[in-house]
């Protein structure tokens, strides 16, 4: 199977700066590497993974089958999905199929498990290899109007091991004589290691090796222990770091000479002949995954082999970096992923992988290395923040003339307007960023779909039109224009246009991307005296080809409602000095109980189609639809996330 075209080519949808140690060869390592010319196989060409497809799946001689994947399970359901697709295809009972993932040794490499590519890109080749096996000789899929499996709601395989704690995650792992490692971090951004006599402590294994500083030990007690003791001792060389309180201007005047996009002939001729033109700039915070589960990994050196297991979505490309890291072949390392807990985005890296493997070398031990919350607050990329500038004009019908819309920083994922605009250019500008930053559910398209869904409001107040018609008279895109309208009908856009309620207001927001489509209505409520919103009601209309599990699929688009809202009114990650000033859950507020909608779901299923990508695309239209709809309330427009609105 040849990996994903998303594993190939990263740039494409993430901006991702991950720390590299340089640890210094002992002896024996200078030895091999100055003899064997440091030949380090650092990633897998795509006809290595290749071979025959049959052999993703293997009849068991008790009747079961096992499926082999190198996709992770990270709470996003292609265990469960992966599973319906076999039996499907075989005719079989879905407990009679068993579902490896994520482990180097036996598993293809699938590719990293990001981009929405899971059903579109793995689940075609499991039902053709299934459809091989059950019938070589003329092996056809099953069409979606026979299903039997596919197509109906199937809850998570393993829910009861997850449940009554029986599953075993990352953190869970362990292995005899383990030891449990603590890593010495910086006291704040962009500081460096000056100097550190590493001190002799009974019991404990202490490494200092370049920038890298950890211990190990017995219990996670003595290891942080020994942490203190060996930060007592260290010196540290600080630098100068940007507030979270001029981080955009940061970003404006960091901005590198390479815009990337496109440049459309005559816009400003455009907006120059324009009846009205209007321009607005919007921005969005820093903001971390904050995944249940923290980063966290177990490493086990045994004959000249290295095993990890961790959390991460990218195992065999984890298993290149600790390859690369230690002066191996890729063979003799190995990466094995239990179904995690939770990345989002936010565990494409193996940090905590290589400093499991480096103090587990030292100790001659297996070592344990779990990131405390603090850690994953601070030393995990964040989403990128977002500077976003757009102009546009109107004609004397109120018909868009010109589109002019740049990203800083943020990335180019829905960059451009689904909107029928001619001439128009859409750019994305790279920035220094003061933050480690990379993917994150939907990435940018997050921060695009947000600025671009309010400014269409705002042109659409300009032209003295209802934003439904407003949209559906510049969309041209018949899979939005039905998302659209089946958000609006369901919600009643018309009916509560003419009725609003006292004190609340009502917005829509539309948006594509990873060839999924979503549309959202939202009623939102606004405290006066805090200026707090409230999201009292959003409906959201959701299509993605046709539907595999249909419980599944409603999973992930509710968890997207409910990520994307914790970004629209609180997360927002605030830094001064080099330091987190809300690094923990008391002052990062991600979505509370309290804060949860009535939710209405509309998934449109379009069995003529090939299944696209859904864990993220629905969590763009929230923000957007929010911030429209606080406008409806106040009068006030939003411009920024987290939404803030002047207390009366």
């Amino acid at each position: 199977m040849e990996p994903d075209k998303f594993a190939m080519e990263p740039e494409r949808y993430e901006l991702r700066e991950a720390p590299a140690y340089h640890f210094s060869l002992d002896r024996r390592e200078f030895f091999y590497a100055t003899a064997a010319g440091v030949l380090i196989s650092v990633t897998i060409p795509a006809t290595a993974q290749r071979g025959a497809i049959e052999g993703r799946i293997r009849k068991e001689a008790d009747g079961t089958v096992t499926v082999f994947t190198g996709k992770v399970e990270e709470g996003q359901g292609p265990r469960t999905e992966i599973a319906m697709a076999v039996a499907e295809e075989m005719r079989i009972p879905l407990d009679k199929v068993h579902v490896v993932m994520a482990d180097t040794d036996l598993t293809p490499n699938d590719g990293i498990t990001a981009g929405s590519r899971t059903t579109p890109g793995t689940i075609p080749s499991v039902r053709e290899a299934a459809a091989r096996l059950a019938s070589p000789d003329k092996p056809t899929l099953t069409p979606p109007a026979e299903w039997k499996v596919l197509g109906k709601p199937q809850t998570r395989l393993n829910a009861g091991g997850v449940v009554t704690g029986e599953h075993k995650y990352p953190s869970d792992i362990t292995r005899p004589e383990m030891l449990y490692g603590c890593i010495l971090r910086p006291p704040a951004y962009g500081a460096t290691l000056a100097a550190l006599e590493p001190p002799k402590l009974p019991g404990v294994v202490v490494v200092r090796d370049g920038e890298f500083a950890g211990c190990a030990a017995p219990t996670s007690y003595e290891a942080r222990k020994a942490l203190q003791v060996l930060g007592a001792a260290a010196q540290w060389k600080t630098a100068e770091h940007p507030s979270s309180d001029v981080l955009f201007e940061y970003l404006r005047t960091h901005a590198r000479d390479n815009p990337r996009g496109t440049t459309g002939a005559g816009v400003e001729e455009a907006l120059v002949k324009s009846k009205r033109r209007l321009k607005a700039t919007y921005t969005t915070a820093y903001v971390q995954h904050a995944p249940m589960e923290p980063r966290a990994a177990v490493a086990e050196w045994k004959d000249g082999r290295l095993t990890v297991w961790t959390g991460t979505s990218n195992p065999f490309s984890v298993r290149d970096q600790l390859a690369q890291t230690f002066r191996l072949k890729t063979d003799q390392v190995r990466v094995i992923v239990p179904d995690m807990g939770g990345g989002f985005g936010g565990k494409h890296t193996g940090e905590a992988a290589i400093e499991a493997a480096r103090l587990a070398k030292e100790a001659g031990k297996p070592v344990k290395v779990r990131w405390t919350r603090a850690e994953e607050f601070m030393w995990a990329y964040f989403r990128p923040a977002a500077l976003i500038d757009v102009e546009a004009g109107l004609d004397d019908a109120g018909n868009l003339t010109a589109w002019d819309f740049t990203n800083y920083n943020s990335g180019g994922a829905a960059l451009d307007t689904p909107y029928r605009i001619s001439p128009k250019q859409t750019r994305f500008v790279q920035c220094e960023a003061p933050l480690r930053q990379g993917s994150y559910r939907a990435l940018a398209s997050t921060a695009n779909n947000f600025a671009r869904e309010s400014f269409m409001d705002e042109m659409a107040a300009s032209a003295g039109k209802d934003p439904l018609a407003f949209r559906l008279a510049h969309l041209d895109n018949v899979r939005i224009r039905d998302v659209l309208t089946a958000a609006a009908q369901k919600f009643g856009w018309e009916e509560r246009r003419k009725n609003r309620r006292e004190g609340r207001g009502i917005g829509l927001s539309c948006g594509t991307e990873k060839n999924s489509v979503v549309a959202a209505c939202a009623e939102v409520e606004v405290d006066r005296k805090t200026g707090m919103p409230r999201l009292v009601e959003i409906c959201q209309a959701f299509e993605c080809g046709p539907v595999l599990n249909p419980l599944g699929l409603r999973s992930q688009v509710e968890g997207c409602i409910l990520m994307g809202l914790g970004a629209a009114l609180r997360e927002e990650i605030q830094f001064e000095n080099g330091l987190l000033k809300n690094g923990r859950f008391g002052g990062y507020r991600v979505t509370r109980f309290r804060d949860v909608p009535k939710v209405d779901v509309v998934l449109l299923d379009r069995k003529d189609s090939e299944p696209v990508g859904a864990g993220e695309t629905p969590i763009i239209a929230v923000a957007p639809a929010m911030a429209n709809a606080v406008f409806d309330s106040t009068g006030v427009r939003v411009r920024s996330l987290p939404i803030r609105v002047p207390a009366s």
